[in-house]
């Protein structure tokens, strides 16, 4: 039944064959130490024993945050797709750093089991590097040796993190795919990876599409605006503009989803933004997507390279008025008289933030998205 059973799954102090894993019961799963080796393992143990229906946890990309049952040949169709179009094969090696307890990490473990790729598991940071150790000819993943890095998932924060501290160990991996997901990737992150020859994709998806349904290229020839679907994925368009998807992934049902999208052709569309993530200010509609994009710029240019969000707050004469919050300490004032007169020349004045806050720290999601929500309270 698993072609692969002689593969490893590896961690910093141990590894067990998959054909080990199968072997483990659940209580010595749950003996194990840290949080994220036993989610890790149980998950894996799960598969090895060929269940097929899996409860997922979804973070309210189409609505409020529910748990949803997935069937296994939807999660095996969506590691086939993406091994077809990214071109992974028996033997590429996997970093694994994304939280196994949400989908992002989920397929990357499946991803390895169905494809046959030596899993590389370490617990979730913003440097997943840290503890890799580079030589002339290899790499040294804890006390194991692997000769090349061939695939990774990332959220944002890790991929500038790396670029920005392990650039020097990212070069040293030729033949290493890199997609991005989980959050919007903004324009610094988008030109820091200009000076790197692997290919990086962005990904689109959720929950709800067992992953990503469709890639799009941030560099290289190939860089693109638009994303591309995987095969056998069909898109549309509800009322509100709004992307529709029907896949293998999604059992061939019609998944309806919150994002503004516009559509290229039967393949290919851009995203605009989150539907919910209106502010209605003195009955002007606003885009947060879009101030955000402009803010992005314009801290681009002013130097600052700080997380951001833009939100609504209540407002006495306009029912919402957009403000932008900074994480870190407070600008200088003649910083923040330049944002304000930089914005002012491709914003109306709906969308131009009414005040700038600050956060030390921003608060996360488990699976390290800006928790705008809890952003809001806090204000």
């Amino acid at each position: 039944m698993f072609l692969f059973i002689e593969m490893f799954i590896y961690f910093h102090d141990f590894c067990l064959s998959f054909q080990e894993v199968a072997k483990l019961n659940i209580a010595q799963i749950e003996n194990l130490g840290k949080p994220y080796l036993k989610q890790t393992l149980a998950f894996c143990w799960e598969w090895l024993q060929g269940k097929e229906l899996f409860q997922l946890q979804t973070s309210g990309s189409t609505g409020s945050p529910k748990t949803i049952q997935v069937a296994r040949w939807q999660m095996q169709a969506s590691a086939s797709l993406t091994a077809q179009v990214l071109h992974l094969q028996k033997d590429d090696t996997a970093l694994v750093c994304l939280n196994t307890a949400y989908i992002g990490g989920k397929m990357m473990l499946v991803r390895g089991l169905e494809i046959g790729m030596p899993l590389l598991v370490t617990e979730p940071s913003a440097n997943p590097f840290q503890n890799l150790k580079i030589t002339d000819k290899d790499f040294q993943f804890g006390q194991y040796t692997f000769q090349s890095l061939d695939f990774i998932a990332l959220v944002p924060l890790q991929l500038f993190t790396i670029l920005k501290e392990e650039k020097n160990k990212l070069d040293s991996f030729h033949k290493l795919k890199i997609i991005v997901g989980g959050a919007p990737v903004n324009a610094e992150l988008e030109n820091l990876v200009q000076m790197i020859p692997n290919p990086v994709y962005a990904t689109y998806g959720m929950t709800e599409t067992v992953s990503h349904i469709a890639l799009r290229r941030l560099n290289g020839k190939e860089r693109s605006s638009y994303y591309q679907v995987l095969p056998q994925t069909s898109i549309g368009q509800d009322d509100r503009e709004c992307l529709t998807i029907i896949s293998p992934v999604t059992n061939f049902e019609k998944v309806i989803t919150n994002d503004k999208v516009r559509l290229i052709d039967e393949h290919t569309f851009e995203w605009i933004g989150r539907v919910d993530n209106i502010i209605n200010s003195g009955g002007i509609k606003i885009q947060i997507e879009k101030i955000e994009l402009e803010i992005d710029k314009v801290l681009a240019f002013c130097q600052v390279f700080r997380r951001f969000v833009v939100i609504g707050l209540p407002d006495d004469k306009l029912g919402q008025s957009a403000v932008l919050v900074i994480e870190g300490e407070p600008l200088h004032q003649e910083i923040e008289n330049n944002i304000y007169t930089l914005l002012k020349i491709n914003l109306n004045r709906y969308e131009v933030p009414k005040k700038i806050y600050y956060l030390v720290s921003f608060p996360e999601t488990p699976t390290a998205k800006i928790d705008r929500i809890s952003i809001g309270k806090m204000l």
